[in-house]
């Protein structure tokens, strides 16, 4: 299945959810905001929210410094 990650076009496995893309990415347990199709979506959703053929998803980094 085909999704859009960060602006790029990225192959995932049919059925896979939100939390295993951001566990692919190497991102779990990081302070990270993700948007699917412009709408956020909360940490505690990440585990039961399906990605969809063609979603568009941004995953933004909070990166402290001073």
């Amino acid at each position: 299945m085909n999704i859009v990650l960060n602006g790029e076009a990225l192959e995932v496995e049919a059925g896979s959810s939100l939390a295993q893309l951001v566990e692919a990415q190497g991102l779990t347990g990081k302070r990270i905001a993700v948007e699917v199709n412009a709408q956020l979506v909360t940490r505690s959703e990440h585990v039961g929210y399906q990605l969809q053929e063609a979603d568009r998803v941004e995953i933004v980094q909070a990166i402290g410094g001073g």
